[in-house]
C-alpha cells in the first residue's frame, strides 16, 4: 500500500463510481480498477461493494477511508511546513475572526495580506470567541483574534486593545435622545445577548454581579439575528461599536453609550504554537495586528490600544500574562 492507491482510494469514495473518479485522478479506469484489486487483495479485505449505480464503502472501506484522509491531509502540511522554513512565508494558514469583527476586519485584512505575504493562503474562519478558543487548544486554527481569552498551554498572544460594550437602538428610541445609559437601567428595556459561556455574555454577568443587578435577556448566537432584532425594535443589543457600523451608516441603529459602569473586553492577536506553518502564522499574526492598529489610530475601530502591547507565552503550562 501507498500513498498513490489512498489517494485513488479517496477519491474513489468521493466520486461514487470509477469512471469519475479516473477523470478527475486523469488516469484510464481499468488502471485504476486494477490499483484497486491489488488493494483489497493486499488487505485481504472488500473496500468497495460494486453495484449498477456505482461504489459504495464497506464498513472497512469506510475505516480505511477515514485513515486515508487523514493520512492525505497530514502529508499536505508536512509540504506546508517545508515551504515554511523558506525565506518567504508561504503555505495556508488559517484565521478565526470573532463575528462582531469578522464584517469589519475581513477584507482589509484579506487585502493587506495579499499585498504584503502573496505567498500565504489565507482561510478565514468565522465564528463566536468560545468555538475559536476551542478550535485554537485542538489545533484547527492557526492565529484567531480573541476577546478575553483564557490562557492555555501552547500559544502566543499580544494583548491589542481594550474595547468598550455599547447598547444598540433602533432610531427614535427613547435611549436615543438621552445620548447614554446607566448599566442597571439599560435592563428595564429587552435586551438580547449571545448566550453562556459565550465571551460576551460572561462579561456582562460579571459585572452584574459586582454591581448587584441580575440581567434579563434574550439568548441568540447570531449577528445578523441580533442586528434584525434591535432593527425592529423587538430588543437592544449589546455589542462594540464596531460590530454594527454597517447599520448605523445606514441610519438603521444608533450606538449608546453605557455608563456607571461601562463593561468592556481586551483584545488579543492568539497565535497556536503547534501550527505546522509557524513562519506563515506568526506572519499572519504580525499583518493582523497592524492592520487592527491602523483602524484603531484612524477612527474607524473606537477602541484603546495598549501603548505596551502585552505579549505572552506558555509552554507546557497555563500562566497568563500580567496585565
Amino acid at each position: 500500500m501507498d500513498l498513490r492507491q489512498l489517494k485513488y482510494f479517496v477519491q474513489i469514495a468521493e466520486s461514487g463510481n470509477f469512471s469519475r473518479a479516473a477523470e478527475v485522478l486523469r488516469i484510464a479506469q481499468p488502471s485504476l480498477s486494477q490499483q484497486m484489486k491489488n488493494l483489497e487483495e493486499e488487505l485481504g479485505a472488500d473496500l468497495l461493494l460494486r453495484h449498477a449505480r456505482g461504489v459504495t464503502l464497506t464498513d472497512l472501506g469506510q475505516h480505511l477511508y477515514d485513515h486515508a484522509r487523514r493520512i492525505l491531509q497530514e502529508v499536505d502540511r508536512v509540504k506546508d511546513v517545508v515551504r515554511s522554513r523558506s525565506l518567504n512565508p508561504s503555505g495556508r494558514v488559517s484565521v478565526g475572526l470573532p463575528t462582531s469583527a469578522c464584517r469589519g476586519l475581513g477584507l482589509p485584512l484579506i487585502q493587506a495580506l495579499a499585498e504584503r505575504q502573496p505567498n500565504i493562503s489565507l482561510h478565514v474562519v468565522e465564528a463566536m470567541t468560545g468555538y475559536l478558543d476551542d478550535f485554537l487548544q485542538h489545533g484547527r486554527l492557526d492565529v484567531a483574534l480573541l476577546y478575553d481569552h483564557k490562557a492555555f498551554e501552547h500559544v502566543a498572544w499580544t494583548e491589542m486593545m481594550v474595547e468598550d460594550l455599547m447598547l444598540f437602538v433602533p432610531p427614535g428610541h427613547p435611549l436615543a435622545a438621552d445620548g447614554a445609559v446607566a448599566f442597571r437601567e439599560m435592563f428595564d428595556w429587552p435586551v438580547v445577548l449571545p448566550g453562556a459561556p459565550n465571551v460576551m455574555r460572561t462579561v456582562i454577568d460579571q459585572f452584574a454581579a459586582r454591581h448587584d443587578v441580575v440581567p434579563t435577556a434574550i439568548a441568540c448566537d447570531s449577528l445578523p439575528t441580533i442586528s434584525r432584532l434591535v432593527r425592529s425594535g423587538r430588543a437592544l443589543g449589546v455589542m462594540p461599536h464596531f460590530a454594527f457600523m454597517d447599520e448605523m451608516a445606514r441610519g438603521e441603529m444608533v450606538a449608546v453609550p453605557i455608563l456607571d459602569p461601562t463593561p468592556s473586553w481586551r483584545l488579543s492577536v492568539v497565535v497556536s504554537q503547534r501550527s505546522m506553518n509557524p513562519r506563515g502564522s506568526e506572519a499572519v499574526a504580525k499583518v493582523m495586528a497592524d492592520v487592527i492598529a491602523a483602524m484603531v489610530e484612524a477612527g474607524t475601530w473606537r477602541a484603546r490600544l495598549r501603548a505596551d502591547k502585552t505579549r505572552g507565552e506558555a509552554k507546557g503550562d497555563a500562566r497568563a500574562p500580567a496585565r
